[in-house]
């Protein structure tokens, strides 16, 4: 890698084409070559620029939390491995892959659980949260990303932001990326763990993520990292014609659920396979 700056969003095309089986025709033309530990970089990068003396041999401060984890704590291999059983249990699109490979999932759970960051499985963050497991948050994306427009997600919102990880998988496949979390704590620690990151196209919102953002809408992507007995209607009212909504549903039974809008007044649904998610809640804390 060359000793020039490189900064999110990350160009995904040489990670895409490397582990591509089949031409995916949906990728999105490359602009600059970027390797997935380009992310990890730029987190030692800006913790070290962070610690650098300012005037009179002043400390800048740096992000909380951020110089115990921007130090790569697994190799990347371990990354790549994960990136391998998540195909093998069944993600096929490259691009998705290529950005799950390229976001360092260690640098957004609790330092004390780094090493099990690479494991298929939900972790805690706190607040009786977890981060999704990660063929979860690949299945998802995969799912909004097999649209009629070959993939291409202009604008996405998530609902439930949790740590961030899945905002910055999610920036990776799409254009714009809208994030809403309803626990200010949680909130405030996803800005902290993208801030290293760089990510330019990300917008997080603290508020009631079942009233969605109106105001942002509509969405070709609608995501949901939390379960409710249905999908509100007013995320279905912020959803484009032909966009997709993908959200787990249900009690102690969940399914995951697929919502396609296919006019003004018309929604399809389908159940794609069984989930567990934290549940999902209305206001704010």
């Amino acid at each position: 890698m060359s000793g020039k700056d490189r900064r999110f969003p990350l160009s995904l095309s040489s990670v895409v084409e490397k582990n591509a089986r089949t031409p995916t025709p949906s990728a999105a033309p490359a602009i600059r070559i970027a390797t997935p530990q380009t992310a990890t970089q730029n987190a030692a990068q800006n913790v070290t620029r962070a610690r650098e003396p300012g005037e009179n041999g002043a400390i800048r401060n740096a992000p909380p939390a951020t110089p115990s984890r921007a130090a790569p704590l697994v190799s990347d291999a371990v990354r790549v491995a994960m990136v391998a059983r998540v195909a093998k249990q069944g993600v096929k699109d490259a691009r998705v892959l290529a950005a799950m490979e390229a976001v360092p999932r260690h640098l957004f759970v609790q330092p004390g659980l780094a090493s099990q960051a690479y494991i298929d499985a939900s972790l805690p963050i706190g607040h009786h949260q977890t981060i999704s497991q990660p063929y979860i948050v690949a299945r998802m994306i995969e799912v909004l990303r097999d649209n009629a427009s070959g993939g291409r997600l202009d604008k996405v919102l998530e609902i439930g932001t949790g740590c961030g990880y899945q905002a910055a998988v999610l920036s990776l496949v799409a254009n714009e990326v809208y994030s809403i979390e309803r626990i200010k704590p949680l909130h405030e620690l996803a800005k902290t763990n993208l801030r290293p990151l760089r990510i330019a196209n990300i917008r997080l919102q603290y508020g009631d993520g079942m009233l969605g953002l109106p105001q942002a809408a509509p969405f070709d992507g609608i995501i949901l990292a939390a379960a409710g007995l249905d999908v509100p209607q007013t995320l279905l009212d912020q959803m484009s014609i032909g966009g997709r909504l993908v959200a787990p549903v249900g009690a102690r039974h969940q399914v995951l659920q697929l919502v396609e809008r296919i006019s003004k007044f018309e929604w399809r649904s389908s159940t794609l396979e069984d989930c567990h998610f934290v549940p999902l809640r209305p206001g704010v804390v």
